[in-house]
Order: structure tokens, then sequence, then C-alpha cells
């Protein structure tokens, strides 16, 4: 009975969260629907002892990222720098390259700590209005927003300040910049595959007559073009600032600082490399922060209303993962969880390709790369983390595994971003998201079995 639970719980969640009901209800509920099931626990104890304390603990590893990354996105959207770096690649590029311009213009910008939502709202209109001067169907991109929000930006590149690169460094006592040769080989995999499909596409299109198609304006259509823009030097700046800052501390700053007094009790009896990747995000963002504040000061209408939106808008994403989070810790707190483990430990005896299919299973069941790879290391990272050991595996090379395998199934149809990302472009699934699949799920999958299979040699 106890699997039959964790398995109509997941079911559930998966359904219900397609649906439109949000993970903050779901998670604590299905939780404890799980918990019924295993007979003989107490739900209320469940709840307050192990679901909430995971919740919070999540919360106080991670808010701080989550927070001043939507902070920077609002302020580079409300300054204009967003639009004007997506429109000097496609004034650059040409229409003859509207595919390569919006992945390029996502990508810089979602690598400069940018959110891929502001990312997508602020690319769309401009890239909607490329396409139909290039007569490239409408319904590729999506998945070439996709492409250039969620994938090489998200996991693969060094240095990038995504959530899904900062959550392994606890567990791994690793950096942002972990195994970067392999995590640049497989970014540039997936930006190149990626693009040569969705090109591919355009040109098996164009032979059948097919152009940009007939579709009715959405609401992002009616966005309209801020009175003044930043020069593209000064729009490019902070997203660059974030980067070389995020290099800047991890490798010179934080090492020279003297963090002896970290092994005292009252800060956690911590390491410094327990911390240092996540102080090098927070501090690369706060300068970000007040660099595109600087630069663009006269440019913002309301600069109070810009950090209070990009406060708020921080809220419901870091809660709806914690709520994952602690969904997780109740699933790997009931006995029945012990036979899924060990099954998914036994698949083999590679600690790289176990984890791989933990985290890439997770995040298929919840729809998203950060509450899946979450719940996987919150539930099995002691364990990947010894058998790395073990086989003599660079924890480095496991974090980059786990953090490319976060965006793999991450983005099936139930995908929070994916349906977002339609809604902006008023198109469908069966529009839309074949393309999508191949560009968000096939290539960065089959990349990161390459990527294991590279380091196992």
């Amino acid at each position: 009975m106890g699997l039959i639970g964790i398995f109509l719980s997941l079911a559930l969640l998966m359904f219900l969260a397609y649906r439109g009901i949000s993970v903050l209800i779901l998670a604590p509920l299905l939780a404890l629907l799980a918990t019924l099931f295993a007979g003989g626990l107490p739900v209320l104890a469940t709840y307050t002892q192990v679901f909430m304390p995971a919740l919070g603990d999540y919360l106080v590893k991670f808010f701080p990222l989550f927070l001043l990354g939507a902070i920077f996105g609002k302020l580079m959207a409300d300054s204009g720098s967003a639009r004007t770096i997506a429109e000097w690649f496609t004034e650059t590029m040409g229409a003859k390259h509207a595919i390569a311009a919006v992945v390029f213009a996502c990508g810089v910008l979602t690598y400069g700590g940018v959110s891929l939502f502001v990312v997508a709202f602020a690319v769309y209109p401009i890239g909607n209005e490329l396409f139909r001067r290039a007569e490239t169907p409408k319904r590729l991109l999506p998945a070439a927003l996709a492409l250039g929000s969620f994938t090489f930006t998200m996991t693969a590149f060094p240095g990038t300040p995504a959530i899904q690169n900062a959550i392994p460094m606890p567990y791994f006592n690793t950096t942002p910049f972990a195994a970067p040769i392999f995590g640049t080989l497989a970014g540039l995999g997936m930006l190149i595959f990626g693009t040569l499909w969705l090109n591919r596409r355009r040109a098996r299109a164009a032979a059948n007559g097919e152009g940009y198609g007939q579709h009715e304006p959405t609401d992002s259509d009616a966005q309209t073009r801020p009175a003044t823009l930043p020069p593209i030097w000064r729009a490019l700046l902070p997203v660059v600032a974030v980067i070389a800052l995020n290099a800047l501390f991890t490798y010179l700053v934080i090492p020279w600082m003297d963090t002896s007094y970290l092994s005292q009790e009252d800060y956690g009896g911590a390491e410094i490399g327990d911390v240092r990747g996540i102080w090098a995000i927070i501090a690369s963002l706060v300068f970000a922060i007040a660099l595109v504040t600087a630069l663009n000061w006269p440019r913002f209408d309301d600069l109070k209303q810009s950090f209070n939106r990009g406060t708020l808008g921080s809220l419901l994403p870091v809660f709806n993962t914690a709520s994952e989070v602690g969904y997780g810790a109740v699933i790997a707190s009931l006995p029945a969880f012990m036979v899924i483990r060990d099954a998914v430990l036994g698949i083999s005896s590679n600690p790289l390709l176990s984890s791989a299919v933990a985290t890439n299973v997770l995040a298929g069941i919840t729809g998203s790369a950060s509450g899946g790879m979450s719940i996987a290391l919150e539930t099995l990272g002691g364990e990947f983390m010894s058998r790395a050991q073990a086989a003599g595996i660079d924890p480095e090379i496991m974090h980059r595994v786990v953090a490319l395998s976060s965006g793999g199934f991450d983005a099936l149809p139930h995908n929070g971003a994916v349906i977002t990302l339609l809604a902006i472009t008023g198109l469908t699934h069966r529009q839309s998201y074949a393309d999508i699949f191949v560009v968000a799920v096939l290539i960065p999958f089959s990349l990161t079995l390459l990527v294991i299979l590279g380091a196992s040699i």
C-alpha cells in the first residue's frame, strides 16, 4: 500500500499541476495522502516535523538567490535593457537568421541572470515580428525561446547564476564554475544542435510552402516599445558584470578572506566550501543590481515599484520549489521509499548514471528542474556523494551531471515554463510542443548521457 500511495500521490501531483492547481496547495496535501497510505504514521506530525522543516531549510539556503535574481530581472526589463539586447541581436543578425537571433538574445539575457519569464516577455514581441518578416513559421518561435532560455544557460554553461546551477553546490562542496569543460561542451552542443534542428524545420516548412501563418494577436503582441532605450553597451554591462564578478568572488575575493570564524557554532560549524558558491552569486547579483540602477536611473518610471515588484515576483517561484522539496522530504521519510531508492541506486554502479536517472525522473514528475533536483539531492544527495568519493569521481562532475539532468525531463508538457511560454506566444501544445521537446528535452538528455560517458572513460 505504501508504494501505491507514493505513485498515486506523484500521479496526482503531475496531473493536478498540469490542470493549473498551485503546488503550494498540492504539495502538502499529496504528501499527507502518501503518508495515509503508508499506514500507522502520524499525519500532523509528518506535516509539522518533516514537511515544514524541509521547506524552511530550502528557503534558508536559496531565498536570497531567488530574490536578487527576480529584482535584477525586473530592473533589466523596466530599464529597457532587456529589450535593447533583444533588438540588437535581431537587427545585427537579420531576418535570414531569425531563429539564431532569438536564441542568442535569450541566451545572453538568461546567462546574465535575467529570469526566463522576463526574457520570454521581453524577446517575444521582437522575435515574433522578425519571424513574420522572415516568413518563418510562428509555431517554431516557442522552441527558439525555450532553447535560449532554459537549456544551455540554465544547466550547462559554467558560472551561470541560474538556481539550477546553485542548488548542487552545498551538496558537493562545489562552485558555480564546476566542471567547466564538460559544461561548456554540453552547452555548445545544446546551442548548436538545437539551432540546427529548428533551422532544418524552417527549411522543410519553406519547401512545403509554409510561411509565418495566420495567427490571432495576443496580449503580448500589444506590448509597446519604451520611449527611450539604453545603448547596447549600457544594456550589456550589467549582464557581463554578473558573470565576471561571479568568477572574481569565487576564485579571488572569497579565498583571500579570513573565514575561519565559520567553524564556530554560531555560524553552523561550516566550511568555506559550503557557502563560497552561494556567497559569490549573492555578491555578484547585488553589484549588478546597483550597476543597472546607476546606469539607467533616468529611465525608471518608479524605481521603488520596480524593486517591490521584483521582490514579490520572487515569492511564488521560491515557495513553489520549497514546497516541492518539502513534499520530497515526506516521500523520502516513508518506509516504501526505500524500495524506490534501492531501485534507483541499483540501476547502475556508476553514481553519475544513477544520479542522472533520479534527477530526470523527479524533474519530470514535478515538472520543475529546480524542484526535481532539490528532491533528488535532499533524499539521495549524501548517497550520491559517498558513492562518487568511493569511485574516485570528482564532485564537480557530479555537480554538472545533476544540473544537466535537471534540464532534461523537466520540460515535459505539464512544465510551468512551457505552459507560460505557449500562453505568451498564443500557441498550443499541438502546434509547438514537438519542437520544444526536441530542443529542451531530447537534445539536453542526450548530451547529459554523452557527458556521463566522457566522464566515465
